[in-house]
């Protein structure tokens, strides 16, 4: 899965540090999640939707395996 986090995590000019801060993780799940390497659960993503202002389809782009 996709995401668009770092896009509008730059657009509200947050750190990933801030950003951490405000999810109560540690910077290094805002990392792996911004490299697709973790996909947060999903209470973390609606709280990332609801800090970006998005739907949660508008941050993250589902792409099935063939």
């Amino acid at each position: 899965m996709k995401n668009k986090i770092a896009q509008y995590r730059k657009e509200k000019s947050l750190s990933q540090e801030r950003l951490a801060h405000m999810l109560k993780v540690s910077r290094q799940t805002v990392i792996s999640i911004e490299k697709d390497r973790y996909s947060p659960s999903l209470p973390l993503a609606f709280q990332l939707a609801k800090i970006f202002e998005v739907s949660i389809e508008e941050l993250f782009i589902y792409e099935e395996e063939e």
